[in-house]
């Protein structure tokens, strides 16, 4: 197996935030890992290639986004930017930074929430971007720590108060689970982790929480914002691309052992979610990955 680069921040267990402002015209660092929190900001980055676990976009010129999850693999790459200048400002905190007693007060609910949901990687609008630009632009030329945090802290309410984010990776790939679901989601959601592998049916689905299945289809979408078949086809998505990053298996194997039935319809579907043909989604994991 390939492991990713784990990297070690400077982040000490005395400092609140780590914060970076580079210029360049090369995207060199490779796939990696670690265990802060990061929020990433790219100006003049036109073609840059994003990789925030199985998602690999091609962003704009402004790129806004947040990861929290700790093995979550991501990457900036320099795809087709060809800018001679481009501005990143990277920053770091630690993951209990919103943990402490002062932090689990009611006007801090928006932030926890928008860290759940970034730990799958977590993109902003231009929107949004436009509306917290002044806060990014001097924040890392801010010398007083405390205004520096508190900036930071009005910048993170911002972002969490924004309809607009996006999630990025697949739970399945990312390893991550959704604390925050009722139970009977929880319950189905566990089913189809544990037997995506087999043929699922929505009557056994519907059967397991104790409702007809046309209910529970639109409860099952009113509470998850997807519909069935379409969440059962990211549970496999997401651990086929895992299986293709993380082992040898031919692209054959992968696609019968995560649940589908057809290898066409698995490189058909699979491309036209992930932007990539399997055999190429692997090939680019391995360039972008290091061993440790």
């Amino acid at each position: 197996m390939n492991a990713v680069l784990r990297e070690i921040t400077p982040i000490t267990e005395k400092d609140c935030l780590y914060i970076v402002e580079r210029h360049k015209s090369e995207f060199l660092y490779p796939l990696h890992s670690h265990m802060e929190f990061e929020l990433n900001f790219i100006e003049n980055g036109a073609g840059v290639k994003r990789v925030i676990g199985d998602s690999v976009e091609e962003i704009g010129e402004f790129e806004l986004t947040l990861v929290a999850g700790e093995q979550l693999e991501h990457a900036w790459e320099q795809g087709v930017c060809t800018a001679p200048d481009v501005r990143e400002i990277t920053i770091q905190f630690a993951q209990d930074l919103f943990d402490g007693p002062g932090m689990n007060k009611n006007i801090f609910d928006d932030i926890h929430q928008m860290l759940q949901r970034a730990r799958l990687g977590l993109t902003f609008s231009l929107k949004t971007i436009v509306r917290v630009y002044p806060q990014l632009d001097t924040l890392a030329h801010e010398t007083e720590p405390f205004e520096q945090y508190m900036s930071f802290l009005k910048m993170m309410h911002e972002l969490a108060k924004a309809d607009d984010s996006r999630v990025l990776a697949s739970s399945s790939f990312a390893r991550a689970d959704d604390n925050t679901q009722s139970r009977r989601i929880k319950k189905v959601e566990q089913y189809i982790s544990e037997h995506y592998a087999e043929e699922i049916r929505l009557e056994d689905l519907a059967a397991l929480v104790g409702m007809a299945p046309s209910a529970f289809s639109r409860f099952f979408h009113q509470r998850t914002g997807r519909t069935v078949v379409d969440y059962i086809t990211d549970i496999r998505l997401g651990n086929a691309a895992r299986l293709l990053v993380d082992t040898t298996q031919n692209v054959s194997e992968i696609c019968y052992s995560c649940g589908f039935n057809n290898l066409s319809n698995f490189n058909r579907v699979f491309k036209a979610k992930r932007g990539y043909t399997p055999r190429d989604f692997r090939t680019l994991f391995k360039k972008t990955k290091v061993f440790v």
